[in-house]
């Protein structure tokens, strides 16, 4: 029983690897405990899903926080449905720990196991729409191999931490600490050197304030609080009209947009008088389909020398959420599992769907690629949408599911990798933090404190060139891992 709860222990220690811990070298350790234990199991399977139960269980249980909070269900229940999502991610890890397992021997894991990693995190990027959340990467941000990370991405970063930590596990150190130093002074310092080289160059600078409203989440959908949360945002961005731009974040407008057309119309016109844009997230319903969106629009100027708003009603200056988050924004066999409880029927639930590839928002004269809340998990997509005239990543969120926990630091970590890995500045705005600006080097230049309403304005940078990464794509992280993996097909081959 001690070695499955080491094993366990050292995925629940990723915790601290992730915002707002940082304790990046953890990341390292905790990967090494249960390779090292995967060496001295039967069981490769097990293993791995103990590990990642162990990852998952501590790493998101902040979705606990938005179940028991909002979902109307006891506290037993919402537990056990935490528990059945973090074994269900576990399976990944246990199919990369039981494939390297039964096709390898241990000493040629280090080249085998960031293989099946890499598969493993890709269907978990894709399976029942994907959650690739507390991917390893996004703990190194950091550390010095951060410098790989507009190169090859966040995937490729999380190969190497699994090439690292495996070599770590299975080489005994008394006896390779020659081999096991060379491989992570090589990785280390070409990842510092690589930090100090500047990928894209700096355009111009614009100036964009954010506005945090911190509407309770038990209010954002009551008819009678319609108006004084409209009010509030109006309020709030009375003094930014001086701005090039102003950022609401998700849904900030709680009625239907052909419901508020007439607030939407007056503050195009107010925008487009102070020579700015809004833009702001809606939900957009169409009563004639039932259909329903989780959108982006621009008010105002859309280009920089406009004279007047560009606003009426489903203008194609917006964008529509592709991933949708599941029971949040779509329930799976809908028509079954609504009726089993609250949780399943919650406001705005069920949603349609937009193209996975849309056209940059344009405000004032800027090009924006938006990414809804969750989506800015998703690198393909964000990639998909950030063109060669892309001058800013924007990105919403209502973060106020998850209350006091650590869900809405990791958040903001994964847009930080997405600054990084495009050269992009991201501009991020919640209703209730963490509001924030983040410069193309994925550094955090200012932010908003949690829970509290106002607004924050800065200089954001426009870049232009591009990183390897954003040209490449996941192509150059998949021919490392494929690389490595031929060479232990070669090796292992030549032993037999």
């Amino acid at each position: 029983m001690l070695p499955h709860a080491l094993t366990l222990l050292s995925g629940a220690s990723l915790t601290f690897a992730f915002a707002p811990f940082h304790l990046w070298p953890v990341t390292f350790l905790a990967v090494a405990i249960a390779v090292y234990q995967l060496a001295r199991s039967k069981n490769g399977f097990l293993t791995g899903w103990l590990f990642g139960f162990g990852w998952f269980g501590a790493g998101i249980s902040w979705v606990h926080v938005s179940i028991a909070d909002y979902g109307g269900l006891p506290l037993l229940a919402s537990i056990g449905l935490m528990a059945l999502l973090s074994a269900y991610l576990a399976m990944y890890a246990a199919m990369s720990f039981w494939l390297t397992k039964k096709y390898f021997q241990p000493m040629l894991w280090p080249l085998a196991l960031p293989f099946f990693w890499f598969i493993g995190e890709w269907l978990r990027s894709w399976v029942l729409t994907g959650f690739p959340w507390l991917s390893l990467g996004y703990s190194q941000l950091q550390s010095p191999i951060s410098g790989w990370i507009p190169v090859i991405g966040e995937t490729g970063v999380t190969a190497l931490i699994i090439l690292l930590s495996t070599t770590l596990a299975v080489y005994q150190f008394k006896l390779h600490w020659l081999r096991i130093c060379i491989i992570y002074t090589v990785v280390f310092l070409s990842g510092y050197i690589a930090s100090n080289y500047q990928w894209v160059n700096l355009d111009k600078t614009v100036q964009v304030s954010m506005v945090q409203g911190n509407i309770a989440q038990s209010l954002r959908w009551t008819p009678e609080q319609d108006r004084p949360t409209m009010k509030k945002y109006r309020k709030l961005t009375e003094p930014l009209w001086e701005s090039d731009l102003i950022l609401w974040p998700e849904a900030a407008i709680p009625k239907l947009e052909p419901l508020a057309i007439d607030y939407l119309v007056n503050l195009d016109k107010v925008a487009a008088k102070h020579n700015t844009s809004v833009v702001t997230g809606i939900v957009n319903y169409n009563h004639e389909t039932k259909a329903a969106w989780n959108s982006m629009i621009v008010l105002g100027k859309k280009e920089e020398d406009a004279q007047q708003g560009n606003y009426s009603y489903f203008h194609p200056n917006r964008y529509a959420k592709h991933h949708l988050l599941p029971i949040g924004e779509f329930v799976p066999f809908e028509e079954w599992l609504r009726n089993v409880a609250p949780l399943f029927d919650l406001p705005m639930s069920s949603f349609s769907r937009g193209d996975f590839q849309q056209a940059n928002l344009v405000a004032n004269g800027l090009k924006l690629a938006p990414a809804l809340c969750f989506e800015i998990a998703f690198p393909r997509q964000v990639l998909a949408n950030v063109q060669s005239d892309t001058d800013i990543i924007v990105t919403v969120s209502n973060d106020a599911w998850f209350g006091r926990s650590h869900g809405p630091a990791q958040h903001l970590q994964i847009a930080q990798m997405r600054a990084l890995e495009t050269g992009k500045s991201v501009i991020r705005a919640t209703n209730n933090g963490i509001t924030a600006f983040i410069n193309p080097f994925g550094e955090v230049t200012s932010r908003l404190p949690q829970f509290e309403a106002g607004s924050l304005t800065s200089p954001v940078a426009v870049t232009r060139g591009q990183t390897p990464y954003r040209f490449w794509g996941d192509l150059a992280p998949f021919t490392l891992v494929i690389t490595l993996f031929g060479w232990a097909l070669y090796l292992r081959k030549g032993r037999r």
